[in-house]
């Protein structure tokens, strides 16, 4: 796939099938949210957390972080104890109030109901349901697929092939948008146009499109007049 920071518009697609997006670090703030609730786990088993730490966690599923976390810990196989203690954190921290991230609002009201779109995320069911219902993004969204409703969640493709067959889409003609490596490998590998944001500074993803924003008024613009195959 082609790589750097922007391409000519006509690299985007004017005609798809759908568009699926990930949810946590691309369309919601909800990254910060799992930060507080990592780094407070982190803090109450004596360590510290930073990029590095981060690394171990995002774009993961929740068993799959959590594993590395008990590794960090040095307490193998302690990753589902600290998987429920981490959702009851996050669950906490979602309730409280989820922003969205820059201009994912505004490409959602230009994509207005004209294209079939999607969520497929890492995360689990009960994070996702409370995350789009808490910033309201829930209304935009026909279906969404969740980690613990597939065998193999990113970095394997089938969140995505799940998302697409729900809409009744061929990802082979489709968009996804991606903001981490792990989502990055997984639309990929689902044969899918990708449109990639890096959420964390400095990271050096692929994609046929990387940009810095969802306000990016290139993709504002392909969202006003993007149609449908």
């Amino acid at each position: 796939m082609r790589t750097g920071r922007y391409h000519p518009a006509m690299d985007l697609p004017r005609r798809v099938s759908a568009i699926v997006f990930d949810c946590d670090g691309l369309l919601l703030d909800t990254e910060t949210c799992w930060s507080r609730a990592e780094a407070a786990l982190f803090a109450d088993h004596g360590f510290e957390f930073g990029p590095a730490e981060k690394d171990l966690l995002i774009g993961r599923s929740v068993p799959a972080a959590c594993a590395n976390m008990a590794r960090h810990f040095s307490r193998p196989g302690d990753g589902p104890a600290l998987a429920a203690d981490l959702l009851a954190r996050v669950e906490a921290e979602l309730a409280r109030d989820v922003d969205p991230m820059p201009g994912a609002r505004g490409l959602l009201d230009a994509l207005g109901g004209r294209v079939p779109i999607a969520v497929a995320t890492n995360s689990p069911r009960a994070m996702l349901t409370a995350a789009l219902r808490s910033s309201g993004f829930d209304r935009y969204f026909e279906t969404s697929v969740a980690a613990d409703e597939v065998d193999h969640p990113k970095p394997h493709p089938e969140l995505y092939l799940a998302a697409f067959a729900k809409l009744g889409a061929d990802p082979t003609d489709g968009v996804a948008l991606e903001d981490s490596a792990t989502g990055v490998t997984a639309a990929k590998a689902a044969g899918t146009f990708l449109i990639t944001v890096p959420s964390q500074p400095g990271k050096n993803l692929s994609g046929d499109l990387v940009t810095t924003s969802l306000a990016d008024p290139l993709l504002v613009a392909w969202a006003t007049n993007v149609a449908v195959t």
